[in-house]
């Protein structure tokens, strides 16, 4: 049996377990999948010791995704783009390959409810690793362009920069927006968390069609009430199909296998 864990401090509340053996039993793998809460300086020597033991992979969420990016042996061109990782395979090898799975996530759950991306003008509000980690899977989707906008411009700008031999990439304050449509806004900060919203004009929803919160919750985030009250035919979702998305992207790099994630999205949101 080939054995996994998902990593992060605090960790209690992780989904990952429940859907890593909802993966196995629909792709009938017979795998063990855990927990692991190492001291916030102490994942080096966690995940050392981890595959000492012979666990042959593991998600990494916060605040270790930095860690895991420098502690890879070898890293996907996405998780090079990202600048972190949140999943480590270890190799027949001997090697740990680190990748980052959470713009995969992203991407096929809009493709899953909004159809395909291409020529699509996307808006990305915030400019932190969350962000930074979807923006190449979402121009190799072939969208038309992205704006990223961010309380502090510069870092948006910089952002904009890291990316532009990639595709057509833009950034701004909050406060100078471009005079343009965007098609799908994804609020990728975590004000919905704590029910907050980004200091952001709402007239970026009066010609959208999608809004989508990177958060979850069992109802609505307030940035999907925000969305619906300032444009009534907008259509908003909330983030845990990319949290599923980007497990099922992991179990793929494991197992060579891709899980449908559709039943399990569903048998998630009962348990929220």
């Amino acid at each position: 049996m080939d054995r996994y864990a998902v990593f992060g401090n605090p960790i209690e509340h992780s989904k990952s377990p429940l859907i890593h053996s909802m993966f196995a039993k629909q792709t009938e793998q017979n795998i063990e999948y855990g927990r692991q809460q190492p001291d916030i300086n102490g994942f080096n020597d966690a995940i050392a010791g981890f595959f000492t033991q012979g666990y042959t992979g593991a998600n990494v969420t916060s605040p270790f995704k930095l860690d895991a990016f420098r502690f890879a042996d070898e890293l996907t061109p996405r998780a090079k783009a990202a600048e972190a990782v949140n999943t480590l395979y270890k190799r027949e090898d001997g090697s740990v390959l680190g990748d980052n799975t959470d713009g995969a996530g992203l991407v096929q759950d809009l493709q899953r409810l909004r159809g395909e991306l291409d020529g699509k003008n996307l808006l990305l509000i915030g400019a932190g690793g969350a962000t930074r980690g979807v923006i190449l899977p979402l121009l190799r989707a072939q969208v038309h362009n992205i704006h990223i906008a961010n309380r502090t411009a510069s870092k948006a700008q910089q952002l904009a920069i890291m990316f532009e031999k990639e595709g057509a990439i833009t950034a701004s304050g909050f406060n100078d927006l471009p005079e343009t449509y965007y098609d799908l806004i994804v609020n990728c900060t975590s004000s919905s968390l704590d029910g907050g919203l980004p200091e952001i004009t709402s007239s970026i929803f009066t010609h959208a069609s999608f809004a989508y919160d990177m958060t979850y919750k069992a109802r609505a985030t307030s940035f999907m009430v925000w969305a619906e009250k300032s444009n009534v035919n907008i259509k908003t979702a909330d983030g845990l199909g990319m949290l599923v998305g980007q497990a099922a992207e992991s179990f793929y790099v494991w197992r060579n296998i891709r899980p449908e994630i559709e039943p399990v999205i569903e048998a998630v949101r009962e348990m929220l």
